[in-house]
Parts: C-alpha cells; sequence; structure tokens
C-alpha cells in the first residue's frame, strides 16, 4: 500500500514521537511505500486565508499552483492508497495545527467538489481506501465517551466522507495516558505494532 503519515506532535520528546517511531518502522517493515509530513516540523501554517476561504465553493483551477506551500500536501493525499493520522488528543479533538491541514488540505478542488446544482458534495479522494488514527487521550474512555469523542467523529464521518465510498478506518487509541505507567506505554506500543501490520 501507499501510506500517508500525517503527524502533528509539539514535544519531540514525547509519546507521540515514540508511537511515530512504531508506526513508521512497521510500515516498512511490511513493505508499503511511506510518505511523512510532521506538520510541527514543517511550521505548516493552519490558519486559511480569505484568498482560501473565497475558493470554498469556486476552486481555483490549480489550488497546488496558487497555494504553494500546499503543494506536497495535496500530492501525498492523491497518491496514497491510506492515511494515518498520529497525534496527541485535546480537548477531546485533534491540535490546532491538524484542524489547519484538514481546513486548507482538504479543500475543494482537492477531496471534494460541489457540482453546480447539487446539494452534496461529491469525494474526489476516492483512492484512499484506509484511514487509521494513532492518538492518546489524557483522560478515560468513559470520560471522553460522555464528551462524545469529538476526535474520531471528525474522522469517521467528515474525513472520511471525501475518501472512497467503502473506506475504511482504524482507531487506535490510549486512554488515561496522564496516569499510565511506564509498562501501560510499552504496551500501548505493542498494541500500536500489532495493529499497524494488519494493514
Amino acid at each position: 500500500m501507499r501510506v500517508y503519515v500525517v503527524v502533528c506532535r509539539p514535544v519531540l520528546e514525547s509519546l507521540t514521537s515514540a508511537v511515530l517511531d512504531t508506526v513508521l518502522t512497521t510500515l516498512a517493515a511490511g513493505g508499503h511505500d511511506v510518505r511523512c509530513s510532521d506538520l510541527v516540523a514543517d511550521g505548516f501554517r493552519p490558519e486559511l486565508s480569505a484568498a482560501e476561504h473565497a475558493a470554498h465553493h469556486r476552486p481555483p483551477d490549480d489550488v497546488a499552483a496558487d497555494a504553494p506551500d500546499l503543494a506536497e500536501y495535496i500530492d501525498a493525499v492523491r497518491w496514497c492508497d491510506a492515511i494515518a493520522f498520529v497525534y496527541p488528543t485535546w480537548w477531546s479533538g485533534q491540535p490546532a495545527v491538524l484542524t489547519g491541514w484538514f481546513d486548507r488540505v482538504l479543500a475543494n478542488g482537492v477531496a471534494w467538489e460541489l457540482p453546480e446544482g447539487a446539494t452534496r458534495i461529491r469525494p474526489l479522494l476516492r483512492n484512499v481506501r484506509r484511514l487509521v488514527v494513532v492518538t492518546t487521550h489524557g483522560s478515560s474512555k468513559l470520560v471522553n465517551a460522555a464528551q462524545g469523542e469529538g476526535g474520531k467523529r471528525v474522522i469517521r464521518r467528515s474525513v472520511r466522507s471525501v475518501c472512497h465510498p467503502l473506506a475504511r478506518t482504524s482507531w487506535i487509541a490510549m486512554y488515561g495516558v496522564d496516569r499510565a505507567s511506564a509498562d501501560d506505554r510499552r504496551a500501548f506500543l505493542r498494541t500500536v505494532e500489532r495493529r499497524v501490520a494488519r494493514l
């Protein structure tokens, strides 16, 4: 498979970095073709500009040409069979930089289009048949469920809607990480390795 890994890890010395290393090593061992974007290291600008917002319903002829800082990301989402997101969960969802990546990269003319007269968007990332999320939560599974698991909804309902109609999602999460022991964290990394190896 062609797998595009998108990581948002504001702290390099973190469990998220260990998760990323596990994901990349496991994918390489499985013979997958992998590209990786580290949004914080890239200095990705998450703010949607006025010009990008204006193109929301009428995309430019070439989105990547009009926003050259997005060209690498746009090429990757059009190239891949699967996208894997690696990030810590904050406020029940993904960090702001990753939200901005959704806003700016999964845009009209790239991830979807709204044909004239239509009332529903048409997905353009039909090449993407698998979405994988590897994330950590400070709070428990019960607390996340009570809060509605906003991050999971974004992936399973919104991002998936612009992919292939039969795209599958995998949610690999560690809950209660703030109180987890070193053994708990190592066990989670083994779970990540096992689940990613199934791709």
